[in-house]
């Protein structure tokens, strides 16, 4: 290799190695072809095309993405696929090949796709982002980036493309599985997490990956839900709430961000040089990696219309502060030809090589460029990381409603019914950005409960699909339900992506609408609705059931809320998994037997009707109390969630009731478990300001604990209150904190708390 001193910074071997770089060379460093395009796996061994060696040897390649992607977009599965060791031993003799190879040995940075885990076969795959926010447990989740980090880099990944953080406003919208819900001081909480888990104490280190921040910004409020959509959206807002988790995770030192596809106020995020260069780079001190989302630069010219062609879009992008493209090829195409003809400057190109090179220094490349087949065989899909798995998934499920004390089920319970679309259909609990499964890996509900009662005593039948009108299979649900004791309605939707029949965009690897039968896909990337009813006829089996006079216990399986007033009105139980992946079947059965006391609680509002829209929380004063037909609130609250035991909230006080804007007032409260079981309670902190120049939210999450309470122990909460969670960004945009008088309220949820009083006086200035 070129360069392995490592007695200077990464940013002068960075500096060392660009200026012995061609033209083409740097250009070469900005790409980032289809990782699962450069070779074949055939009988066991690994051909790399000849297409690779041949941009291996004219300039070298930068970056690959997706190496180890498995899933219908890569046309990657089960029987073509790697193993952890051959896909460790395919990235090795990759890498090799390039480094050897090229005239500068320089190594390339291989990119994945973790958001719930690494998306390679045999890997774990965990809750999706929405249920592991719903655990409300930062440090579990921090452990779980850990164990991804680790998956992940051992079978060769550097970089991976997570966390998401984007701020849910419609959830109509198909990637609202892949957020942790609709609260920006949540998604801060989390998005630290996720950068301290996946990245480590050092990056260089072999259980370390480097984190991509996106999508970078307002991604989750996309007009009418449809992905990509226009934002429309004030600075203020877009400052306060949006902006927020992207400024928490460039603190905590995240090594890469990600612009997303959409437009704010007309400029497109990939080329506004407002939010890459004067927020991330000038005002955070973001000095990392910009990489643009895959066809984004393309989207410029085809989609945007800001661009006149591909080169037009190729020079915004890398000037507006973009420094590598994912999986494109406008950059690859252009950039020398722009310099060269006097239409880009090449310390413009430069500049985004260089944050490349020293991004690759930063990862330890040069010193350890190859990966570890054995430590991959050993910690991809390894027992304790499908304990783990377990864990998140049962401290994510949330129970909605327990009339009569319907749960937990007694294991003396009698027959129980299991119907429904999700009872036993693996891959609709997994989420999207899913590898393929053996099925030997994925308990489902049904075998969750077959385990825990003997197959015996567990009859099942699905009733119907996710999608469509066929009643066919409601005789045998009915039939089986008529003979059981209890009946668990299985329900919700499905995010998978059709393995080995899907329709899927072939530049993003979105899933497109189809209307083939044999298609239940409806949610994930490109599936947005225009409904939150269940799709299909569920609910019609869910009336014909509910008709026997059985006690039905409803277990959503889905990736968005789902709005079905009846069943919030006749169901005797309603438990809400999300997608809670690999395990997610013991997850349920554990919750439903309480052998775990559920403790999930909603990061995102659940409207009772579409019509409500948004229903996000934090919703200004003005913003309307009801509707002819209905009032605005929602059906459950966030924060909300129910538990096996009980829980009360007294002697709330803030001490010192009157500061000034630079001084810091702690908030107390006793909780106390006063039921009769053990129990996990999240306890939640909301501030209002009472009165402000600008008009504020009439609440804002700006605390949280989750804490764990034996029958009758108390336990004193506590919080502190200061500028951080009083400022807001005033008339100027300047954060400020105005005296005056705020409501400091501690509950269960956003509309279940108790409330006291604290007055800011006139003194000293905080600090920005």
């Amino acid at each position: 290799m070129s360069d392995k001193s490592s007695q200077h910074s990464p940013r002068e071997r960075a500096e060392h190695l660009l200026g012995q770089m061609t033209l083409e060379e740097k250009a070469a460093q900005l790409v980032q072809p289809f990782g699962w395009q450069v070779y074949e796996h055939i009988e066991g061994k690994i051909n790399m095309t000849e297409d690779f060696k041949r941009q291996v040897t004219k300039a070298g390649i930068g970056s690959l993405y997706g190496m180890l992607r498995a899933d219908p977009w890569t046309g990657v599965t089960l029987d073509s696929g790697l193993s952890p060791r051959q896909g460790a031993e395919a990235v090795n003799a990759i890498q090799r090949y390039a480094i050897e190879n090229s005239r500068l040995g320089i190594p390339i940075l291989f990119g994945e796709e973790c958001s719930h885990g690494h998306m390679a076969i045999g890997a774990t795959v965990f809750p999706v982002p929405l249920s592991l926010g719903s655990s409300w447990n930062v440090d579990l989740y921090r452990e779980m980036c850990r164990a991804v980090a680790l998956e992940t880099r051992s079978q060769g990944g550097t970089v991976t493309y997570s966390p998401v953080l984007d701020v849910v406003r419609d959830p109509r919208w198909g990637r609202t599985e892949e957020c942790f819900g609709e609260d920006a001081y949540l998604i801060s909480r989390l998005a630290v997490a996720s950068v301290e888990g996946l990245q480590g104490e050092t990056l260089s280190s072999q259980e370390s990956v480097g984190a991509t921040l996106k999508h970078f910004a307002g991604y989750g409020s996309s007009e009418g839900g449809r992905n990509a959509g226009p934002v429309h959206m004030g600075w203020r807002e877009l400052l306060e709430v949006d902006l927020l988790p992207f400024k928490k995770a460039v603190e905590a030192g995240a090594a890469s961000i990600m612009p997303a596809y959409n437009e704010i106020d007309g400029v497109p995020c990939t080329t506004n040089t407002v939010l890459i260069e004067d927020i991330l780079r000038r005002k955070w001190g973001f000095d990392g990696l910009v990489i643009t989302d895959c066809g984004a630069i393309e989207m410029l010219a085809n989609g945007h219309g800001v661009a006149r062609d591909g080169l037009d879009a190729a020079v915004q992008a890398i000037t507006s502060g973009v420094d590598m493209e994912m999986s494109g090829e406008m950059f690859g195409k252009h950039l020398v030809y722009a310099v060269r003809e006097g239409k880009l400057a090449s310390g413009i190109v430069d500049r985004a090589v260089l944050r490349v090179l020293e991004l690759k220094f930063k990862l330890g490349l040069f010193e350890q460029p190859y990966a570890d087949p054995d430590a991959a065989e050993k910690y991809i899909g390894c027992e304790k990381h499908r304990e783990l798995a377990r864990k998140l998934a049962a401290e994510s499920i949330i129970l909605l409603k327990n009339d009569g004390a319907s749960l937990p089920l007694s294991r003396s319970c009698g027959t129980v019914a299991v119907i429904g679309p999700n009872a036993d259909a693996p891959y609709n609990q997994l989420g999207d950005y899913t590898s393929p499964q053996q099925r030997s890996s994925i308990t489902t509900v049904l075998d969750g409960l077959r385990s825990k009662l003997g197959p015996e005593r567990v009859l099942y039948a699905p009733g119907c699909r996710i999608k469509g009108n066929d009643k066919a299979g409601f005789d045998a649900a009915l039939s089986f339900a008529a003979q059981a004791d209890t009946v668990v309605l299985v329900l919700g939707g499905s995010s998978a992506r059709d393995f080995g029949e899907g329709a899927i965009d072939l530049k993003t690897g979105a899933s497109k609408v189809t209307e083939h039968s044999w298609s239940d896909m409806d949610c994930g990337e490109g599936i947005d609705r225009i409904s939150l009813a269940l799709s299909g006829v569920q609910l019609e089996l869910a009336q014909e059931i509910h008709r026997l006079g059985k006690p039905v216990i409803v277990v959503y399986i889905n990736g968005r809320p789902i709005s079905e007033p009846w069943m919030d009105e006749h169901a005797d139980a309603i438990l809400e998994a999300w997608y809670p992946g690999q395990e997610g079947g013991h997850a349920v059965a554990d919750i439903l037997f309480g052998e775990v006391n559920p403790s999930g609680r909603l990061t995102i509002s659940w409207p009772k009707n579409v019509g409500q829209l948004p229903v996000y929380y934090y919703g200004k004063r003005s913003r309307g109390l009801k509707y002819l037909e209905t009032d605005s609130q929602p059906q459950y609250p966030f924060g909300f969630g129910l538990s096996y035991t009980s829980f009360s909230y007294s002697d709330l006080r803030v001490e010192p009731q009157v500061i000034t804007a630079d001084e810091i007032a702690t908030v107390t409260v006793q909780v106390k478990n006063t039921g009769e079981l053990p129990g996990a309670e999240v306890v939640q902190l909301y501030i209002s300001d009472v009165a402000s120049k600008v008009s504020r939210p009439l609440k804002e999450l700006k605390g949280f604990r989750k804490i764990t309470l034996a029958p009758g122990e108390a336990q004193i909460m506590d919080f502190e209150v200061g500028w951080q969670q009083l400022e807001y960004n005033g008339l100027d945009y300047q954060l400020v904190v105005e005296p005056g008088m705020f409501k400091i309220q501690v509950g269960s949820n956003v509309n279940d708390v108790l409330e006291t009083d604290l007055e800011v006086m006139e003194g000293a200035d905080g600090t920005d």
